[in-house]
């Protein structure tokens, strides 16, 4: 068996030289969070169909069922909400818990600033040392009352308060900044406005219009109005481009191989892992394309391909910010030097992402320089498999085993348990392929 778990806490992994077949990957984590958070405080109904059942998505469920939103599950991946409005939250009995979900934090924070109880929002050990001051600055610029662990941690405990309208530039393109932001206003009284540097994901703002929400983009600059009901409507989830890139860079790196991936989110926003790919000599073919409740969707289909290296820039990384791991490991594989910059941001992810992935790839045989904001990194290599650990952290423990089907001998990662915070299923599904 090229591939195989061990003690649910460490997969092992050999080369394969081919990955062929056709796959679905599981529901958009980014949209999964989002809908079920802008369902618990729409007015009706919401049906989520494609739902991601992965820990991050779960915590959010939890919360909101926390916070007295009854939610129905149908199957794994479909879920029923029942929201009342905006103000029809409820105070929690206890501290809400994110898990290990930067996103539900940040986004989540919003919307309890805005609510008339106090109310206290943690997570586990990684969450606990993620940067917070990027929301509670903004928010107590709209009235709210927060405080936090040395001003920046969680647990953030924060004092519901009536909100208003700001005008925000943000310092870097973040969509969880922004979409914290966007949320809170829903509750202020007048015109929120935030401009971002670059573009950053945009998943909220999409799915804000689609529930009638009063919100506008101009270029770099989103503004929606408060106080006004959002109404419920069904949802369709479509497959995750950032799971989805993991398999793209397995069949664009083994020989003979060709990959189908169907029903995969192609959102602007979102593609950046596509375009980079493209660019680097990747064969990516987008098929069948078409839109689904406010967001483009298709088919990629994926052939072996030379990799060349080049430069990504800090204009870049706001879409490409969860699949950097990944692309590092292809440029392992690229004839060149690729560089690497502004991404800084990768630092305080679940795991220091800049020097996780230097150190491992290293491990393995890669030239990698590690810089302050990015990395260089000089192709093509011949990997060695060897003893690797993901710290906890489940993008660098996916693209790690990527990494090991190109690895001569045998590759084994640790602390694996964490890829179902994201992607349960993620072996299976590579097991299917190669």
């Amino acid at each position: 068996m090229p591939l195989k778990s061990k003690k649910m806490a460490q997969i092992v992994i050999e080369k394969k030289k081919t990955v062929r077949g056709e796959i679905s990957v599981l529901g958009d984590k980014s949209i999964s969070h989002r809908a079920v958070i802008l369902g618990s405080i729409s007015s009706g109904r919401m049906f989520i169909k494609g739902f991601l059942n992965a820990l991050d998505c779960q915590a959010t469920v939890k919360i909101f069922s926390s916070l007295g939103i009854k939610i129905e599950r149908q199957h794994s991946d479909e879920l029923s909400i029942y929201g009342k409005g905006l103000k029809s939250l409820k105070k929690p009995l206890e501290v809400l818990n994110v898990g290990n979900s930067g996103t539900t934090i940040r986004l989540v924070s919003g919307i309890l600033s805005g609510q008339d109880f106090s109310s206290s929002i943690t997570g586990d050990k990684s969450i606990k040392k993620r940067p917070m001051r990027r929301i509670i600055q903004p928010l107590r610029q709209m009235g709210a009352e927060i405080t936090a662990s040395e001003d920046n941690y969680p647990p953030l405990n924060i004092v519901g308060k009536p909100l208003h309208a700001i005008n925000y530039n943000l310092p870097i393109a973040s969509a969880q900044v922004k979409s914290c932001i966007l949320l809170a206003g829903l509750f202020s009284h007048g015109e929120t406005s935030i401009t971002e540097p670059f573009k950053s994901r945009d998943h909220t703002e999409r799915m804000l219009n689609f529930l009638g929400a009063d919100i506008k983009v101009s270029g770099l600059t989103v503004t929606i109005s408060g106080k006004k009901e959002i109404k419920a409507k069904n949802i369709i989830i479509p497959g995750d481009v950032s799971s989805a890139s993991f398999f793209m860079v397995a069949a664009a790196m083994t020989e003979n191989s060709q990959l189908t991936i169907k029903n995969i989110g192609l959102n602007p926003t979102r593609t950046g892992i596509i375009s980079i790919l493209k660019a680097m000599g990747v064969y990516i073919e987008e098929q069948n394309k078409k839109e689904v409740c406010n967001e483009p969707v298709g088919d990629l289909f994926i052939k072996s391909s030379r990799l060349c290296a080049i430069k990504i820039g800090k204009e870049s990384i706001p879409g490409l910010i969860d699949e950097i791991p990944i692309l590092a490991v292809a440029a392992t594989q690229a004839k060149g030097v690729t560089e690497i910059k502004g991404a800084e941001e990768l630092r305080v992810k679940e795991s220091d992402r800049i020097k996780v992935m230097s150190s491992e790839l290293s491990k393995m045989g890669a030239k990698i320089e590690e810089k302050k904001d990015g990395m260089l990194i000089y192709g093509p290599t011949k990997l060695k498999g060897c003893q690797l650990d993901s710290y906890g952290d489940h993008r660098v423990a996916m693209a790690l085993t990527i990494a090991g089907l190109v690895a001569s001998g045998k590759t084994v990662i640790d602390n694996t348990d964490c890829i179902n915070t994201s992607f349960p299923g993620f072996e299976e599904i590579l097991r299917s392929v190669v």
